[in-house]
């Protein structure tokens, strides 16, 4: 079998940050975007947030909330109210409350893997609408990564619509999360970002210097016309190239590092999240360098798959999941901070995914188990002030939206509804749209579309 160069490319991609830099042979779909610098920062919760736990009714439903939840739920006097609203936050994500009172905080409720619109009953009658293999960890990150809800990826959205942005000296779709599946593209390979230091270089290796090529000029020169190995010397000449390139603005500190600290005591934060975003902001503030008009990023955050121990026993407010919310609203925070500095609040939109909900009932572990809707967070200076968006699902175990009867909610929001808007947002062309989103004709007719997530 001849292997092509583009073959290779998609051979080498995520085995690693200097085979994921290769991109020779790329060419750009479609022009440059127009308008304003503009940036996705996806937060991939792995292993299923509760999200009924982090946004919570403080109206008259508290009570059906706390009466359905049993063993997690948390007492009204302990949230963090979001002033003008029906909804209070998780008790340790106060970090959140002042950009929910700038106006730079969404929330979409009821949120998930969607293959048509489904309600408790077609779901209980059409098995051919359900998404596969729903409550399965690795099959939801892919649902949510690559938008097929009833067949593996290959590629995911942050990547596909990277492929109709032009090239770059790096690519504009960057993962501090790995190479998983949604910042793969059809013809884009991601940048994958340490947190920490710089970028692997070879050693002696110089760019511009004659001699830096040495052992990659003799494999090119002896390749008698082989496209693969020709394909080697220049992936490797221009991964160099890159990751020097790179390492300008990952080695060392900068202005923006200064804005991830504790609002309460103004530690620096150390968290992994933390230092993701950290990383984010600095390509961020690096933009013009990189010549990048628009740019996608994937962070993440483990730990959410909190069948035990959830909470503390004798006080709900606290507990392992209060330990992941607190880093995770104090990092989302910090980095609203860092783009504010640069003036770039309204360019730079971040947003939660996750695996899945979990139940709505706790167990008798102290957790809660797989299920399926949940809520998700939206933080940007163009985000409409005071949104919510979707609808807060009956909180009655085995009612009208709870396909068991421990509380796993038919999703009343698609993935493609939520991430459709801010794609929208970010300047994806509505004749690219069923591009990016494999199932996009299902979400953009008879009613439905995409969020009113942002200003207008």
């Amino acid at each position: 079998m001849t292997l092509s160069r583009r073959d290779f490319v998609r051979l080498t991609a995520g085995t690693g940050a200097l085979a994921a830099l290769g991109q020779f042979g790329r060419t750009a779909a479609i022009a440059a975007p127009t308008g304003s610098y503009r940036a996705m920062v996806g937060i991939f919760l792995f292993g299923g947030n509760d999200g009924w736990n982090m946004v919570i009714p403080t109206d008259a439903r508290h009570s059906a909330y706390l009466a359905s939840r049993g063993s997690v739920g948390i007492q009204r006097a302990a949230l963090t109210p979001l002033t003008n609203s029906a909804y209070a936050l998780h008790p340790a994500m106060g970090a959140l409350r002042p950009v929910w009172d700038e106006g730079s905080l969404g929330l979409v409720l009821n949120a998930g893997t969607l293959f048509a619109p489904l309600t408790k009953a077609t779901y209980q009658s059409r098995s051919d609408l359900r998404p596969a293999n729903l409550m399965s960890h690795a099959d939801e990150q892919d649902h949510w990564q690559g938008l097929r809800a009833r067949e593996t990826s290959r590629d995911g959205f942050l990547g596909r619509i990277a492929d109709k942005m032009p090239a770059s000296s790096l690519p504009p779709v960057m993962s501090l999360a790995g190479s998983t599946v949604g910042v793969l593209g059809r013809q884009t390979t991601p940048l994958i970002l340490p947190t920490g230091g710089g970028l692997p270089a070879r050693s002696g290796y110089s760019a511009g210097s004659s001699a830096k090529n040495s052992a990659i000029t003799a494999l090119g020169a002896n390749a008698d016309g082989s496209a693969l190995l020709d394909g080697v010397a220049q992936t490797l000449t221009r991964n160099y190239d890159q990751a020097t390139t790179a390492n300008t603005i990952l080695v060392g500190t900068a202005p923006t590092d200064a804005f991830f600290v504790n609002p309460s005591t103004g530690a620096a934060l150390t968290s992994d999240l933390a230092r993701q975003l950290m990383v984010v902001a600095r390509m961020i503030a690096a933009r013009g360098t990189l010549g990048h008009a628009r740019q996608n990023f994937l962070v993440s955050q483990g730990g959410y798959d909190t069948h035990a121990g959830q909470v503390q026993t004798g006080n709900t407010a606290t507990g392992f999941h209060a330990n992941l919310l607190g880093d995770l609203a104090m990092a989302m925070a910090g980095f609203h901070k860092a783009m504010g500095s640069l003036g770039l609040a309204n360019n730079v939109t971040s947003f939660t995914m996750s695996d899945f909900g979990r139940t709505y009932l706790g167990n008798g572990q102290a957790g809660t188990d797989h299920a399926w809707g949940s809520n998700h967070l939206v933080m940007g200076g163009d985000v409409a002030p005071g949104a919510v968006l979707g609808s807060y699902p009956d909180p009655v175990l085995g009612g009208a939206d709870d396909i068991t009867r421990e509380g796993r909610f038919v999703p009343g929001v698609a993935q493609e509804e939520y991430l459709g808007a801010i794609a929208r947002w970010h300047g994806v062309a509505d004749a690219d749209m069923s591009y990016v989103f494999p199932n996009w004709a299902t979400w953009s007719t008879a009613g439905r579309g995409p969020l009113a997530l942002f200003r207008a």
